[in-house]
């Protein structure tokens, strides 16, 4: 007894459902172009008394 009505079935809905590959996206569609702001933007000086502002360290965070 076979059953190659059910496996047929279910060969045909697994290739309905996975049986083709999505589109290709361009390249050009992935990525995005900004102009660059001339001073690096607002934040881009650097401010030697609050640098520390931006790194961790676990000893402070432990107050030690």
């Amino acid at each position: 007894m076979s059953d190659d009505g059910a496996v047929d079935v279910a060969a045909s809905a697994r290739i309905a459902r996975f049986g083709k590959l999505p589109e290709r996206i361009r390249y050009e569609d992935m990525t995005e172009v900004r102009e660059a702001s001339p001073n690096g933007g607002i934040g881009a000086s650097y401010n030697p008394e609050g640098s520390w502002q931006y790194f961790s360290c676990l000893a402070l965070d432990l107050g030690l």
